[in-house]
């Protein structure tokens, strides 16, 4: 059955709104469970599709779960067993790419299912099986399955990744924290997820530098033990709060949120004409606030979506609708995915004055001078 919303617009949004766990991040917590038979703790857990799909994954595969309240809880591998993996379960999203790393890390063979995802454009997981076969993984696929098999003995590498992917970064951190030896990755993603990876993977024992930096540097332990960890808040949830409010005219508080994972965004928002400010409190992580006044007169802007500390690509879409309420004409430059633009044709049913040059580039021409 299809689902619909009906809003009724010219209405402010204001008010104080508290930001959930990083979906993105909560996904990588989950998989890095599997490196250890120890109890793991995990709090600010987003209650999304994804991630509730993941947990039943690892339920399947013999993960003990337990909800300690709405948004923690406790989660013991020890008798995971990968051959239970769920084709139909793996299908469903792409997240489930996540676990191939911990779970090549622990057992060293394992048979998976192509795992699901998006259709925002053409998002292959070549750069994770590329990577995997630097370091030494031998790989076969055969009817819709892919046979991985690490070595017995998994040696430290230096990886030079094909591209900057979170994913892919990710599942090498955690395939490579139980490597005798050191693991350097290049070309390595530093969005906050894979920062957050990182205080996780420290946090059960892994000898890790540079997460949140291009390159990464691993020294393998023998042993991950379990531990406690806090996902962090979720800077696009907070990015389109921000442009919900600013847009309606409204006024309002966000709550819990890390504005320093924002660092570029807030400043193509202050260019924009939002009116802003940061508060980031330092006594504990993720309780940071921005405060949002009354805005007008948003002005044209020229955005580019890269990967972090440029501008996310997952709020191009919100960032459009804003400039279609801008003054003068501006330029959003799409590189990263080929059908990101696909709403636009529905923005343009509603009135939105947008030219596709190409695409991976649109004009938006605002409100007139």
């Amino acid at each position: 059955m299809t689902e619909n919303f009906i809003i009724k617009g010219g209405i402010p949004l204001s008010g104080t709104v508290e930001i959930s766990g990083y979906k993105n991040a909560g996904g990588a917590v989950l998989a890095a469970a599997l490196l250890t038979d120890g109890n793991s703790l995990i709090d600010n857990l987003p209650l999304t599709s994804d991630i509730l799909n993941q947990i039943k994954m690892l339920e399947k595969m013999g993960a003990k779960v337990e909800w300690l309240e709405k948004n923690k809880i406790k989660i013991n591998t020890k008798n995971v067993n990968p051959e239970k993996i769920s084709p139909e379960l793996f299908g469903k999203s792409r997240v489930s790419v996540l676990m191939l790393g911990p779970l090549l890390a622990k057992f060293k063979k394992i048979k998976t299912p192509r795992p699901g995802g998006d259709k925002i454009g053409i998002r292959p997981i070549d750069t994770h099986l590329l990577a995997f076969k630097d370091f030494g993984v031998k790989i076969k696929e055969e009817n819709g399955f892919y046979l991985l098999e690490a070595p017995i003995k998994l040696k430290g590498k230096k990886i030079i990744l094909k591209e900057f992917s979170v994913t892919a970064t990710e599942n090498l951190m955690m395939l490579a924290v139980l490597a005798q030896g050191k693991t350097i990755i290049e070309i390595a993603a530093a969005e906050p997820q894979v920062q957050n990876l990182g205080k996780m993977l420290i946090s059960m024992g892994a000898n890790i530098k540079g997460a949140g930096s291009h390159t990464i540097e691993i020294e393998g332990v023998k042993k991950m033990s379990g531990a406690k960890h806090s996902i962090c808040p979720d800077p696009l949830e907070t990015g389109a709060f921000m442009i919900a409010i600013a847009m309606t005219g409204g006024e309002g508080i966000i709550k819990n949120t890390c504005p320093e994972h924002l660092t570029f965004f807030l400043e193509k928002m202050k260019e924009v004409g939002i009116n802003f400010k940061t508060i980031a409190k330092q006594q504990k992580f993720g309780t940071g606030e921005i405060l949002i006044r009354h805005s007008g007169n948003f002005k044209a802007a020229k955005i580019q979506a890269l990967p972090y500390p440029g501008f996310p690509t997952d709020l191009q879409p919100h960032t459009s609708v804003l400039l279609t309420q801008a003054k003068g004409k501006s330029l959003v430059h799409e590189p990263l995915y080929e059908n990101r633009f696909l709403y636009m044709q529905e923005l343009r049913k509603m009135g939105a004055d947008i030219e596709l040059t190409d695409p991976h580039r649109a004009l938006i021409f605002g409100k007139k001078e």
